[in-house]
């Protein structure tokens, strides 16, 4: 019996409404801090982190042609939005910045190697709209329209009261949810964002938000790019002749520090997760909702969805579930739920490669559990 129910609330609440869901448990009613259970009153005492990696929903640059048609990309998300819901955390990463002109921007000498993203400011409640309440901004792109760029995205997002950190000036944030108290921090190897490869920095950080938050969430964009760099080397990783850090050696350093999960970007493919001390780590999720200029073809277009299950008091990892997604172009309409399920394929073979003492167990749909007792 203890098992059974075990089994019942580690999925709580994956049960979605939406094409190709994969419908674990749908008999079940949250009431507050309790879960009822066939009239059986469970008490709730976890988290739902809902976590997925790139979006850039257009570019202004080179022109208006690399936007959505009309310039609306207000239901580039429509067929993702129902798995963000009954969450209490949703992220992402916004992949540029938001701009209505060219004022700033930066010079690009090579189109095959440099590319400049922005989107138009109304685009930002698109981020809102969809449900994600806060989003790193510390990656490669976030700069490309200098100062004018990053305070168009600090003003927009303070106004649509999205959480948000990852430029030095503001390096964390600290938010509530349902009673809970959140830090968050965000890492880079950019300029103006805060350094990835400063792990000393990177700690303390970490120790000052669970001095006084419950759960503490790490963000990192980092690794080299592209299909030839889906593995987890364990080294520091070069790209373009940029260091772009150790990814497994940072995000077990803020781990040991205090970090309860860690969530990578940057690469724009996906890459294997690990369950380390019992805190869930995604090493790269991709690129999920972006439109145009970024390579989606193969597994560039291949991303996840992680809704990860944690205990609110401890941050420990209970389950998680991974939604499968696709893009593809022409015309690119936005993250699609994938029937194929061929991104969870993707991670679970990098996990078994890449992850040699933590790995979780990773069944065919998508559900991810501890790793097993040795």
């Amino acid at each position: 019996m203890k098992k059974l129910l075990f089994l019942l609330t580690a999925f709580l609440p994956f049960a979605v409404n939406a094409q190709d869901t994969v419908s674990v448990l749908t008999d079940t009613v949250a009431v507050n801090d309790t879960i009822v259970v066939n009239d059986t009153v469970v008490v709730n005492d976890t988290i739902i982190i809902t976590a997925v990696g790139d979006i850039m929903l257009g570019s202004i640059v080179p022109d208006m042609s690399y936007c959505p048609p009309n310039n609306d990309a207000s239901h580039l998300l429509d067929e993702v939005k129902p798995y963000f819901d009954s969450s209490d955390v949703v992220f992402c990463n916004v992949e540029g910045t938001f701009t209505d002109t060219k004022l700033g921007a930066k010079n690009c000498h090579d189109p095959n190697t440099c590319y400049t993203f922005g989107m138009p400011r109304k685009y930002a409640k698109c981020f809102k709209d969809a449900g994600f309440n806060v989003v790193s901004v510390a990656n490669n792109h976030s700069g490309d329209f200098g100062e004018y760029g990053k305070t168009n995205a600090k003003h927009l997002l303070d106004s649509l009261e999205i959480n948000w950190a990852g430029f030095t000036e503001k390096p964390t944030a600290e938010f509530d949810v349902n009673g809970v108290k959140y830090g968050f921090c965000a890492f880079a190897p950019n300029q103006g964002t805060v350094q990835i490869t400063d792990h000393d920095n990177a700690c303390a950080l970490v120790k000052r938000l669970k001095d006084s938050c419950d759960i503490v969430i790490v963000s990192f964009h980092g690794g080299a790019e592209g299909a030839n760099y889906q593995h987890v080397t364990r080294q520091y990783e070069t790209f373009l002749g940029q260091n772009r850090g150790n990814v497994y050696k940072f995000a077990h350093t803020v781990i040991d520090a205090g970090a309860d999960i860690v969530l990578g970007h940057g690469p724009h493919v996906t890459r294997a997760v690990e369950v380390y001390k019992g805190k869930f780590i995604a090493y790269s999720m991709g690129n999920f909702a972006t439109y145009s200029n970024i390579n989606i073809k193969g597994v560039n277009g291949l991303a996840p969805i992680f809704r990860v299950k944690m205990n609110k008091k401890t941050g420990d990892f209970i389950s998680a579930q991974i939604i499968p997604t696709y893009q593809i172009k022409p015309p690119n309409k936005g993250p699609h739920i994938d029937s194929q399920k061929r991104v969870i394929q993707v991670i679970k073979n990098l996990t078994q490669t890449d992850i040699h003492d933590n790995y979780p167990e990773i069944s065919d749909d998508g559900i991810v559990l501890p790793p097993a007792e040795k």
